[in-house]
């Protein structure tokens, strides 16, 4: 029977599963995706989508609060709370700054289960967990460290043989 059955034990000691979802989760937020097994990614998602729940009603919270000192107090709180569960304070600022407003708009579902393979040693079905929208964030992130390396250095890399420069015509003949 399943009865009351509220999560997958996953063969380990409630510390150690405990420990194990929150490193998982942590690498999400730090990285945009993880990969594992599917039924620890499906453990591991039910967790993550709960705290960007948690850090988006906070930012609305505190939105709605009357005066400077309740807003500052409902962003502190809020990130008391995430921080108990995510490990690092980069990343618990990372979920608040970046992943929270870029699923303002989103209902639900910000992450996505890939099944990607079996694992070769014990047969176990492995699978990418990313956040929705990793890939565009990535792209978006990307294109501005280029466009700051742009406006840095305004002269292009010149690479690969065909593209260096030719030597003056006048130097080529006296030599």
């Amino acid at each position: 029977m399943r009865h009351r059955k509220d999560h997958r034990a996953l063969s380990r000691t409630a510390s150690h599963r405990k420990a194990m979802l929150r490193n998982q989760v942590t690498s999400l937020f730090a990285h945009g995706r993880i990969e594992t097994t599917v039924a620890k990614a499906k453990e591991s998602r039910r967790l993550a989508e709960r705290i960007i729940t948690y850090a988006k009603r906070a930012d609305a919270r505190s939105a709605e609060a009357a005066n400077e000192k309740d807003k500052q107090a409902a962003q502190v709180h809020a990130r008391r709370q995430v921080a108990r569960f995510v490990h690092g304070p980069d990343v618990v600022k990372r979920i608040f700054d970046d992943i929270a407003p870029w699923y303002k708009e989103r209902p639900g579902g910000y992450t996505r289960i890939l099944k990607t393979r079996v694992r070769k040693g014990d047969a176990g079905e492995m699978a990418i967990l990313e956040l929705v929208k990793s890939a565009e964030w990535k792209a978006a992130e990307r294109k501005a460290r280029e466009d700051a390396e742009a406006a840095a250095n305004p002269e292009p890399k010149k690479r690969g043989l065909f593209r260096r420069k030719k030597k003056d015509e006048g130097e080529n003949a006296e030599s």
